[in-house]
């Protein structure tokens, strides 16, 4: 970890979980030396070490504030995460056993294809779910009410994948065991309350004549204001349904891989043995440094000592589940994930699908994807290397299990 300050540029200092400068892309350094300068900052700006440029605050970033609250250091996808289950079956079982569809793996990724809508597809019949039924959105529509989501959408896309970087993978941990990972967010719910709450910043921002250029894209709302209150209410119940999203379509692929493991493999004692939900894309009020502050992580996770959490890497390549260690200097965060180092239109410029497909059948990885053409958009290659960005957040997690890629459902 190094700092940038430099105190005749800056309000607070950027703490970098990176060998040096030259780590940062010029943009990325923009936008942090952007939050280093919001008069509301809060002790220092924390990039965990799979930071990039994101849209106004950099991804893998932490900003913390007793005074405001940024919707555009949440981000669009509110409640972005991963869940995971690990199982005691071991993973040759899927290689091994035949079914008429190919292997017991190809069978599974087939049939969650059928059963987990991907990229903007939505049920075509309404999920039944007790937390949507029970969760009084109409208290809720104070702001908004033509531009922020009904809860009758919520029933036809929780349960949902996604497209982009979502997917749901099936994993090998190095004991041979397989391990089911699931990576997606609270949906269009999510992108239309982001996006209503970070217009009405701007709009109130202006009202207030805000000292905070419209360039740094960092519109915030006062944390006593009515449109603060709002947005956190909504926020929560993305993070809800983010949550529940990701439980529901674990449940699902946990069904398919237990009753193909039955039918073909004639296995029916199969154990979970760990689980874990948890968000990297969220506001929470949290205390540090002796001070109540809302701490906004942006494509990072919470890591309080002793809390599970998952950084995966890029498709074929491999995911941890790690120990926080409770580090206060990156406000008890880690990063989210490998991190990008090219966007996903330089990656399919690089990469072709052939060479994306034949890599793949090298390493054995089973890919099921509706649209191919855009395959290298999430290649390992346009990725950090996971395993440097593992060493180089040593002081903020303990890895608990290394997992590799067998099979993957993306959207």
């Amino acid at each position: 970890m190094f700092t940038i300050f430099n105190d005749s540029e800056q309000l607070v200092p950027i703490k970098v979980w990176l060998p040096n400068e030259d780590d940062l892309d010029e943009t990325c350094l923009q936008q942090a030396l952007n939050l280093s300068n919001l008069p509301f900052a809060f002790r220092h700006i924390a990039l965990m070490p799979d930071t990039h440029t994101g849209y106004g605050m950099p991804i893998g970033g932490i900003f913390a504030s007793s005074e405001v609250i940024i919707p555009n250091a949440v981000g669009v996808d509110i409640g972005c995460g991963m869940g995971f289950i690990h199982t005691n079956v071991p993973i040759k079982v899927l290689r091994e056993t035949k079914t008429p569809n190919g292997s017991l793996a190809q069978y599974f990724v087939g049939q969650i294809m059928r059963s987990v809508p991907q990229g903007f597809e939505h049920h075509k019949q309404k999920q039944q779910s007790e937390f949507l039924n029970n969760y009084p959105v109409k208290q809720l529509y104070n702001y908004g009410v033509k531009h922020l989501p009904k809860i009758d959408e919520a029933h036809y896309q929780i349960g949902t994948l996604g497209g982009g970087n979502h997917f749901i993978e099936l994993q090998e941990d190095e004991e041979g065991f397989l391990g089911i990972m699931v990576h997606t967010g609270s949906r269009n719910l999510g992108y239309k309350i982001a996006n209503y709450f970070n217009r009405l910043a701007k709009t109130l921002n202006k009202k207030m004549v805000s000292t905070v250029p419209p360039q740094f894209d960092l519109a915030y709302l006062p944390i006593n204001s009515e449109e603060a209150r709002g947005y956190i209410g909504w926020m929560n119940f993305a993070l809800e349904f983010a949550k529940h999203n990701r439980a529901l379509i674990i449940g699902r692929v946990q069904d398919i891989v237990f009753e193909g493991l039955k039918r073909f493999a004639g296995i029916d004692d199969i154990k979970i043995t760990m689980e874990v939900n948890a968000h990297h894309n969220y506001a929470a009020c949290e205390k540090h440094f002796g001070k109540d502050v809302w701490v906004h992580r942006k494509g990072a996770i919470r890591a309080n000592k002793g809390e599970f959490g998952i950084i995966p890497g890029a498709m074929a390549s491999y995911s941890y589940i790690v120990e926080g260690l409770g580090n206060p200097e990156s406000f008890n965060s880690a990063s989210h994930g490998a991190g990008r180092v090219m966007g996903r239109k330089e990656a399919v410029r690089q990469f072709n699908v052939d060479e994306v497909l034949a890599d793949f059948k090298e390493k054995g990885v089973i890919l099921g994807k509706r649209r191919r053409g855009d395959t290298a958009e999430e290649y390992y290659k346009a990725y950090k290397d996971i395993d440097d960005v593992m060493t180089q957040q040593a002081d903020l997690v303990k890895p608990l299990l290394k997992l590799k890629t067998v099979a993957v459902v993306k959207g």
